[in-house]
């Protein structure tokens, strides 16, 4: 009975070790097959639908990177707005001075503020007025004022 044992534990040993190879080969390729499909379903060259904007989070001039986002908007939405339907928000008591972004608080001994700007310009106006346009490119950086 040993020797019958003894023989057909090395059979035993290779089954269970291609069975094992083969369930995670099929994992990986499954899993590749759905990274594929993430990436197809993603604009993968960094452009833009024609309706929509990115806006991107930051810290520090862009130091520190908190989220970006590619946000499907009509003509003429209005910054704030698409702001707060996309990202935690905290805005003043007037709601026009952004006080948090993502849960990242400007707070007044800091000397930091919410600062943004739309393809790579400061706008003249706040945030509760700016008039979006698509193929906008936004950026909130969280930074010292000068």
């Amino acid at each position: 009975m040993n020797k019958w044992i003894l023989r057909m534990a090395p059979l035993f040993v290779v089954i269970g070790l291609i069975t094992g190879c083969g369930t995670d080969e099929a994992d990986q390729n499954e899993s590749n097959n759905d990274q594929v499909q993430t990436e197809t379903n993603e604009n993968t060259d960094g452009e833009l639908n024609e309706d929509e904007i990115r806006m991107t989070i930051s810290k520090d001039d862009g130091e520190e990177y908190i989220a970006e986002k590619e946000i499907e908007i009509e003509e003429g939405a209005i910054l704030m707005d698409v702001l707060q339907e996309n990202f935690d928000v905290e805005t003043g008591e007037d709601g026009q001075f952004i006080t948090s972004i993502e849960r990242v608080p400007a707070e007044e001994n800091d000397q930091k503020a919410w600062i943004f700007e739309v393809n790579g310009e400061m706008a003249n106006v706040g945030a509760a007025e700016y008039e979006l346009s698509p193929g906008d490119e936004v950026t909130f950086d969280f930074q010292a004022w000068e």
